[in-house]
């Protein structure tokens, strides 16, 4: 099987990378810029027709959602238009799509976890861009699941766990939001849940459409960042003390759904898989970090 990852360094496809070594018969190639741009229509179509993959991981995104505020066109560009071109293109050469969305296409004014059919209604321009890049993608490749995940962290790159122990270096509190809630997500999940996945469709007995993958159970950034410094105190790591905010308290351009929980029994019935405890997917990133794996 030949698997195609767009978006070269980011925390899925590196994890994806770190996964595919475990697993036989499997042919990994990660494209992104200067050779792939989402924003550049010749270089996608020409990347994945050459390169022919069985499946394509339509992971590359522009996730900058405060500078998405005052780059709108940008941000379509590469989460809609862009990603519906990565999905053209692998049908263009008989290939399935994964592709990955976000739980910012939800409003968060549900009491409880969203389901797949809840009603959307992104805040933000990044949440727009993205849920348009779900309708062009399904428009473009019948052979599709989209993949809704959440509050995305991992060893590598930009990522909330870095920016929180990166902040206990240099002082003793840190204040962060405790009224906006969701699902803390392990890139190393994701590229597992991807991996499974993509096996069925190389058996061809996927099912297609719109699941949601993200971490067992809920938190809010301020308990997310409370069980980072208890992880990295436990390793002798940077910690400190966290000063719980509200959403008001701390303003932002682009905005942030209140509730964005994600349910991922669809997900579980389709493929019989899903991603462990949040808290118990962190320990590793964190042990890592603190060079303690």
């Amino acid at each position: 099987m030949r698997l195609l990852v767009t978006g070269r360094e980011g925390q899925v496809s590196r994890s994806l990378e770190e996964a595919a070594a475990t697993v036989g018969g499997l042919e990994l190639i990660r494209v992104g810029r200067p050779d792939f741009d989402l924003q550049n229509p010749k270089s996608v179509l020409e990347t994945i027709g050459a390169a022919k993959p069985d499946i394509v991981v339509s992971a590359a995104a522009y996730t900058a959602v405060e500078q998405a505020e005052a780059e709108p066109e940008e941000a379509f560009a590469a989460n809609a238009t862009g990603a519906g071109l990565v999905a053209e293109a692998a049908a263009n050469v008989g290939a399935a799509v994964i592709h990955l969305s976000t739980d910012f296409v939800f409003p968060g004014t549900v009491p409880g976890d969203y389901v797949e059919t809840d009603p959307t209604g992104p805040l933000s321009v990044y949440g727009r861009s993205k849920l348009e890049g779900e309708r062009l993608v399904a428009a473009a490749n019948p052979r599709h699941v989209i993949l809704r995940t959440a509050w995305v962290y991992s060893a590598f790159g930009k990522n909330f766990v870095k920016t929180m122990l990166g902040l206990a270096r240099d002082r003793d509190t840190v204040r962060v939001v405790g009224d906006q809630w969701g699902n803390p997500t392990a890139a190393g999940d994701i590229a597992d849940g991807i991996l499974r996945i993509a096996s069925r469709m190389s058996e061809q007995r996927a099912e297609y459409g719109v699941f949601h993958l993200a971490g067992k159970g809920p938190a809010s950034w301020s308990g997310f960042a409370r069980q980072i410094f208890s992880e990295s105190a436990r390793l002798g790591g940077p910690t400190a003390t966290v000063d719980e905010i509200t959403t008001a308290e701390f303003p932002t351009k682009a905005v942030r759904p209140q509730n964005s929980r994600l349910s991922c029994a669809k997900l579980f019935d389709a493929y019989g898989w899903q991603p462990g405890a949040w808290q118990d997917a962190l320990r590793p990133v964190v042990a890592r970090l603190s060079g303690g794996d």
